[in-house]
This record gives structure tokens, C-alpha cells and sequence, in this order.
């Protein structure tokens, strides 16, 4: 059976049991132990409470067991000069299998004075979060908060350097936000993608809930050489690092270069307390995109629809060349009317695969339901010919029948619309063409 004071085993504070008639120790947690300079609880057994507490040979002269009694504490105060601190401490007493023990809880209140001054700069730790908040908060989207948060942290915390890596999908870190003092060279374009082993030690200790916090780059020179070329390389003497979980997984990390060696403790707290914020952005800015996606994206193909094509439209260089091939999935009402429909979305996306083999990297959109189109800025036109050729082989290997029509210009300032219009009358010019060919009837 349990004792009840294993329920302290744990906690910060010094706790010990001693027998109130042989002064025995009976028990000391683990930060008493620690204190003292004890590795277990068998080190201590049947060593007396004054010897081991207070360094005497025989009982305290200002022991007070006569005045303990079950179910009341009697607190106090006092200097240890075995330890050399001063001590707040609550003294009861309890019953145990026939024996009268003293419990004694003790807090160390050597550092009262350093505590309280400290208590206004947590209250303005507390307040500069609070405003970090507030002005995140008013970013009209969740990556222009954490630009703004950033920023925030990097002025506050006196850096030279804020930033967020998040873990990639092949294992490795990329450098997603970054803030920069004046005159300090950013460093995120160099950042992306670097591999697992650099961060690898770092990962270690996030996994076990803690912080990475670097007062003097040269001090992991040796037992992490990979991390100290990365750091050393940019410049960085120190930092605080804090990692980012959803849930119980680390999924990147964020901190602070080369703040003032004054402000490191601060750093770290400041961090700690803005982490949930950035997560909280990060998973907003996630849904972001899934909505985006979602209503940018035709749900079979996964190629854009008109919206998407709309977007696409306005980033492009009139002064630029393009390249438009539209095309019409020859066959597919009949299809759908004698197969099925499963059988008709089989070949649409039979049809996709064909365009997105010969023209991937470029804008794939599903502009209706048999018609498909593919925008190639800045193509050159042997090379946007190679590509309508290929996408012809394709479409013979996959037995896909399309109509297509191709254009290509050196640049579209005579307008898009006009352009599509061109490829789309091209199209249903190859279209008639195919059915003409192979006289079918393309009311069927």
C-alpha cells in the first residue's frame, strides 16, 4: 500500500518524513534527494533526520516535533547553512502503521527577493504577448498574423533573426516565415528543404518536451558538428528554439537568433507562450488551403475549374509567349449512356493522364464536363509543339479519342478571351473533322 507522502514524489518543493521518536529518516523525494546529493531512497536508510538535514550529531536545538499535531501544519521559517539556503517550511504530523511521523514540506526562498522583482517583468512578459496577439490577430490572413507575429517577437526579443521551420513530406525542414532585422541577411531561400540529420539532435529534445536554447554557438561545436556548420554559416552566435506539436507530434520548430544574453530566459518564455499561437495560425492557414483547394479544383480530375483558370489567367505576362490546347473527350455521353457513368469518369480520367504526361508543370483545368484545357506561359513554340505531339502518342497508347485545337502565340496582348475563343473554334474544326473521318454521327 501506498504512503500518503509518495503523493510528493514529484514535486518542486523539498518534502521529507522523519520517525518523531528515533529521528529516522523514513523518506525524501526526489528533490530532496537531489538537494542533498542523494541518488536513491537506499542511500538515506536509517540515517537520523539531523545528521542528514542539517549536518549535526545530535538532535536540533530548535527541532519543534512538540508541537506538531495530526491535521495542522505549523509553518516557519529558516536557514539551512548545510545547504546555505533559506527555507519557507510546513511541518504536520501523521500516524503511520503505529508510528508517529513528522512531514516537512520545504520551499527554497533564497531567491524571495529575485522572485518578486520578477514579478513585474512577467506581468510585462504577459502584456507584450497579449499585444503580439492583438496585432496578429487584425492580419487579414493567417500568413500575413505569423509574418506580423514574427516581426513582433524579433523587435521585442532584441534578435536579429525570427522564423518557423516546419517538417516537409520527405523528411527534411523548410524554412516557411522568416523575419529579419535591419542590415541582418535573410536567410530563407537557403533554407528549405535541409536535411533530417541537421536537425536530427534537435528533434530528440523536442521529444522530450524540451527547449533548445544555445548561449555560445562554439559550446555544441563538437557533439552536433552538422547543426554548428548550419548555424556558424549564417552567422548565428546563439539562440532559443521551441518546437511546434499538433497534438503529441513535432511538426517544426520556431525561435530567435543572437538575442541579447540577458534576454535568453525571457526569449524562451516569450516563446513558449506564442507556440499554441503559431500552431493555431498554421492550422488555419492548412484550412485555407483545403478550402481553397476544394473550390478551386474539379473534385474527379483534380485539375483546376473556371475559377482556378481565372487565377491562373491574371498572373500571366501578356508581353510573354503562350501556348492554349483545348480539347473535347470525343465519345463520352455515349459512353455514360451505355457503360455507365463509373465507366465515363474511367475515361475522363483516362483523358487527364494523357494531357498531364505530356504537359506537366503547366495550368491542367476541366472547364466543362468533356472539355479540358492546358495554359502554357512562357513556353517556347518547338517545345509546346513537341508537347501537343506527345499528347497525341499518349492518347493512341491509352485508347482516348480527343479533339484538339492548339495555339500559340509570341504574346496574348490581343487579349486572352480572344485566344481561347481560337483554340475552342480549332477545336470543334478537329472535332468535325474526326467524325466526318469515321462517319459517325455525332448526335450519338
Amino acid at each position: 500500500m501506498e504512503k500518503i507522502w509518495e503523493f510528493f514524489e514529484n514535486m518542486n518543493e523539498l518534502v521529507y518524513v522523519s520517525d518523531m521518536d528515533k529521528y529516522e529518516i523514513i523518506y525524501m523525494n526526489k528533490k530532496a534527494l537531489d538537494t542533498y546529493g542523494f541518488n536513491s531512497s537506499e542511500d538515506i536508510h536509517g540515517k537520523k533526520c539531523y545528521e542528514v538535514l542539517h549536518g549535526n550529531s545530535t538532535p536540533c536545538s530548535i527541532c519543534n516535533n512538540c508541537e506538531l499535531e495530526e491535521g495542522g501544519f505549523k509553518e516557519w521559517r529558516y536557514y539551512n547553512p548545510l545547504l546555505g539556503k533559506h527555507f519557507a517550511l510546513k511541518d504536520t504530523m501523521v500516524c503511520e502503521d503505529g508510528r508517529r511521523c513528522r512531514i516537512e514540506l520545504a520551499l527554497d526562498n533564497s531567491i524571495q527577493e529575485q522572485q518578486s522583482n520578477m514579478i513585474q517583468s512577467y506581468q510585462n512578459l504577459e502584456a507584450l504577448a497579449n499585444e503580439g496577439f492583438r496585432i496578429a490577430l487584425q492580419a487579414s490572413t493567417p500568413d500575413k498574423s505569423l509574418d506580423v507575429l514574427l516581426e513582433y517577437l524579433g523587435k521585442s526579443l532584441r534578435g536579429e533573426r525570427t522564423y518557423i521551420f516546419e517538417k516537409n513530406r520527405s523528411g527534411g525542414d523548410d524554412n516557411t516565415y522568416e523575419w529579419v532585422a535591419s542590415g541582418v541577411a535573410p536567410e530563407k531561400d537557403n533554407l528549405q528543404n535541409l536535411p533530417p540529420q541537421i536537425c536530427e539532435q534537435w528533434y530528440r529534445v523536442f521529444d522530450e518536451n524540451r527547449n533548445i536554447i544555445i548561449k555560445d554557438i562554439e559550446d555544441i561545436r563538437e557533439k552536433d558538428p552538422l547543426q554548428y556548420d548550419n548555424l556558424k554559416r549564417q552567422d548565428i552566435r546563439a539562440l532559443v528554439v521551441v518546437p511546434l506539436y499538433d497534438g503529441n507530434k513535432v511538426i517544426g520548430f520556431y525561435g530567435v537568433d543572437n538575442p541579447p544574453e540577458v534576454a535568453i530566459d525571457y526569449a524562451r518564455n516569450m516563446l513558449q507562450i506564442m507556440a499554441h499561437f503559431i500552431i493555431s495560425c498554421i492550422k488555419r492557414r492548412e484550412l485555407v488551403k483545403q478550402l481553397k483547394v476544394m473550390s478551386y479544383s474539379d473534385k474527379l480530375t483534380e485539375f483546376g475549374n473556371r475559377f482556378a483558370m481565372e487565377e491562373y489567367i491574371n498572373n500571366i505576362n501578356p508581353d510573354e509567349c503562350m501556348g492554349i490546347v483545348y480539347c473535347d473527350i470525343i465519345g463520352l455521353k455515349q459512353v455514360n449512356d451505355t457503360q455507365g457513368h463509373k465507366a465515363g469518369d474511367r475515361l475522363i480520367l483516362n483523358a487527364c493522364a494523357c494531357m498531364k504526361e505530356a504537359f506537366e508543370g503547366w495550368g491542367l483545368f476541366r472547364v466543362g464536363g468533356d472539355e479540358l484545357l492546358v495554359l502554357c506561359p512562357k513556353i517556347e513554340k518547338d517545345k509546346f509543339n513537341d508537347n501537343i505531339v506527345k499528347l497525341k502518342n499518349n492518347m493512341n497508347s491509352n485508347s482516348v479519342n480527343m479533339s484538339v485545337g492548339s495555339i500559340w502565340r509570341d504574346n496574348i496582348r490581343e487579349g486572352f478571351d480572344r485566344l481561347l475563343s481560337e483554340a475552342e473554334k480549332l477545336m470543334y474544326e478537329d472535332k468535325s473533322q474526326y467524325y466526318r473521318n469515321n462517319r459517325l454521327d455525332r448526335r450519338k
